[in-house]
């Protein structure tokens, strides 16, 4: 009887471990964040302002020696990666922001402040980080100033109605030359959809000439079929 209660535990045990736990967030807003996942999720955003223009957001979750994490990666229509947000699962601040540059090669940014996401309704959630333009040799430091607008609301995902917060930012970047000492200021505003289970859903400027919304969500071989045919 002992050496059967003994493989019985054992089995449970070897079963326990064969099954990867999911991060919990400290973070109250959690559930309308991306799930966390090893396997990628790729979702077409479409600009219905623009029909043909196109986004690819690449979502996966990864565990390392500095806990676990969910990576955001953007590509152009083209497939071209154009940066990507890695988020601590735990508090959902940003641990690392890489953005490619005129060179098309990936570069890390200088992150001063890391938080997109509030950790209550009255916080304003404040991001900066800096890294090389796009032309000459300038730098460009881009400010976010994210807060929620009011109560839980509803959004349509995929022609489903689903529980979503609404999210308002204040964006400024500075364009900065360091040779010249010269700099431009540019600023705007976006409005932001997460929904329930899927995290950002749309997103567009207050006038709509920029208005991005999930179209699909596919694998990994879908997406890879589409950008390299």
């Amino acid at each position: 009887m002992r050496i059967l209660s003994a493989l019985i535990v054992g089995l449970i045990l070897l079963g326990s471990c064969g099954k990867e736990s999911t991060p919990v967030s400290v973070n109250p807003y959690s559930s309308y964040f991306y799930a966390y996942d090893s396997i990628p999720k790729i979702y077409l955003f479409r600009d219905v302002a623009h029909g043909l223009d196109e986004q690819y957001h690449r979502i996966y979750g990864v565990k390392d020696s500095k806990g676990d994490h969910i990576v955001v990666e953007i590509y152009a229509a083209d497939g071209r990666i154009i940066e990507a947000m890695n988020y601590n699962v735990d508090s959902l601040d940003v641990m690392d922001h890489m953005v490619v540059n005129r060179s098309q090669e990936k570069t890390k940014a200088e992150l001063f402040k890391n938080r997109l996401i509030p950790m209550n309704g009255n916080e304003e959630a404040y991001f900066a980080s800096r890294f090389q333009g796009f032309l000459d040799s300038t730098l460009i430091l881009k400010e976010v100033r994210r807060k929620i607008h009011g109560n839980e609301t509803t959004c349509k995902v995929l022609e489903e109605e689903l529980p979503a917060l609404r999210m308002d930012d204040k964006i400024r970047l500075t364009n900065f030359n360091p040779f010249t000492k010269k700099e431009t200021v540019m600023e705007g505003q976006a409005v932001n959809f997460f929904a329930k289970g899927y995290g950002l859903v749309e997103w567009y400027t207050p006038n709509k000439k920029v208005h991005y919304r999930l179209e699909k969500v596919m694998d990994q071989q879908e997406w890879l079929k589409i950008i390299t045919r």
